[in-house]
């Protein structure tokens, strides 16, 4: 049954056209079959980026190939710039997010001209791509809605970024299609259509190729030698201790969805990136619960954090009433990096002590510079808990309300069979010239109760994770920073402040 309206019914598509050319319709290459062909669309928009609450994302580009589902190669394929409304949605961040400028869509056809083209291309097709289900395909429905007309329809989805992230596991990082492309050598993401949705098929090849050499010798081609593993040392205790991750390919299916996000850009607004999820390779194992003699000294660390002006400024969970707690965003901005969380008149600081490790420093995950993203996972009391599930709860709720449609990253996540709640801990880097610094700073508590702090030359994420290693307890001091990045938002704990351990002999 034809769910076109009967005014694309006067307009065939160009279904039966072979051509290589540019149009009113776009640009077409080789015969589009009609729509519901057993063809897979492996399909990317490109928008506007928005600049204001309540402004919605502005079609930009169309592009899709179809791929013969038998021999998963391209037998057409169909791409398109869209002129928007408004030409002044394009703005500097949107150019500078795809590179399709005011004057490239200025003589584009206009949605209602190629909706045709982009229905015979999608409906009744299975869809594919990357992040389809959240971002590409809710372009498609929204486009179709502003004219008025049903969208297509899909006969099935392959979204690849849940897949490769569930299969595939954590080893090209945040699983972006620029990082999977980067890990395979594919080249730089161009982020156009057309060119994206190719590479998206090359990496699900890559992909794919890889696992069925990995079944094919499991006791040989395993993870572990496929990626490395990481072998850290103890500084405290002057003794190795062998931390090899196990496979990431066999990540529990939450893990894997939220990792999808770690973005990224700058240390500021990476933690966006899907950072916030626990790393998979710890997921299985038992959880140590805190000794007597570690809760005893509980009390200590509180007492002596709260006379010692170095640490000032920070809360203890217990000092927190939710009743002051707010969000202040400035009026000219949009819920992102410059949404604050007060408690009464001052930012929130918060503090959190005797937090066990449960996953150190990893140096897999690297931002656009290739330097490693640091953090930490580490365990915590209730009492800490019900103050940052209460600052989820508000700031999701002021990320609504202000038109973000971006997916929420919780900050608290369950960890090993007795659910211990977790967070991650970042610790950003300062980069000065050629050189890079630790902003947080690290010290270790002896066991005498004396406090030093702890001086780095340089970035070394080796010697730090030999540090934060699993079971090691540390004192965290840490801010809230908010973000809304990619379709990712949440609140992101920076770590200021972390006091080290030393082990009990």
């Amino acid at each position: 049954m034809d769910t076109r309206s009967p005014e694309a019914a006067t307009n065939p598509p160009m279904a039966t056209t072979a051509m290589a050319s540019t149009s009113a319709v776009g640009e077409v290459s080789g015969v589009v079959p009609e729509a519901g062909g057993p063809e897979i669309a492996f399909f990317d928009v490109e928008t506007s980026v928005p600049q204001r609450a309540g402004q919605g994302h502005a079609l930009l580009e169309f592009g899709a190939i179809l791929v013969c589902p038998r021999r998963l190669v391209e037998v057409a394929s169909y791409a398109t710039l869209v002129r928007p409304a408004d030409l002044g949605v394009v703005s500097a961040m949107s150019v500078r997010c795809n590179g399709i400028t005011r004057d490239a869509v200025a003589g584009a056809p206009y949605f209602r001209e190629v909706a045709d083209a982009v229905h015979t291309v999608l409906h009744g097709r299975v869809w594919a791509g990357h992040n389809i289900v959240r971002f590409d395909s809710a372009r498609i429905r929204e486009a179709f809605a502003e004219i008025g007309r049903p969208p297509p329809q899909p006969k099935g989805m392959i979204d690849t970024l849940p897949l490769l992230t569930q299969r595939f596991g954590r080893r090209a990082g945040d699983m972006k299609m620029a990082s999977l492309a980067s890990y395979f050598g594919l080249g730089k993401q161009r982020h156009r259509s057309l060119d994206d949705v190719r590479m998206n098929l090359e990496v699900l090849k890559y992909c794919a190729t890889v696992l069925f050499l990995e079944a094919s010798l499991p006791e040989v081609l395993t993870v572990e030698n496929l990626v490395g593993g990481a072998i850290t040392r103890s500084q405290v205790n002057g003794a190795a201790s062998p931390e090899v991750p196990k496979p990431e390919a066999k990540s529990s299916p939450d893990s894997s969805k939220r990792q999808r996000t770690v973005s990224r850009v700058s240390n500021a607004i990476q933690a966006g990136d899907n950072q916030q999820s626990i790393d998979p390779a710890a997921n299985n194992e038992p959880v140590e619960l805190i000794s007597n003699m570690e809760e005893m000294k509980l009390d200590a660390s509180t007492q002596m954090y709260a006379n010692s002006s170095a640490f000032s400024g920070f809360l203890m969970p217990d000092d927190v009433s939710t009743e002051f707690i707010k969000i202040y965003v400035p009026s000219s901005n949009q819920f992102a990096q410059r949404t604050y969380i007060h408690h009464k008149d001052s930012l929130l600081q918060l503090c959190c002590t005797s937090s066990q490790v449960q996953f150190g420093v990893s140096t897999k995950f690297l931002d656009n510079a290739g330097r490693p993203k640091l953090n930490i996972v580490v365990d915590i009391p209730d009492n800490i808990r019900e103050v940052l599930e209460f600052c989820d709860g508000i700031a999701q709720r002021s990320s609504q309300e202000s038109g973000s449609t971006s997916e929420w990253i919780p900050m608290v996540k369950k960890y090993g069979y007795v659910n211990r709640p977790v967070v991650r801990l970042h610790i950003p880097t300062i980069i000065s010239g050629d050189t890079a610094i630790y902003s947080t700073e690290i010290y270790q508590k002896e066991a005498s109760g004396n406090i030093k702090k702890l001086d780095f030359s340089n970035i070394d994420a080796m010697e730090l994770g030999s540090l934060f290693v699993r079971g090691n307890f540390v004192d965290a001091f840490f801010t809230l920073e908010l973000y809304d990045y990619q379709q990712n938002a949440g609140i992101r704990l920076v770590a200021k402040k972390l006091v080290l351990h030393s082990k009990l002999l």
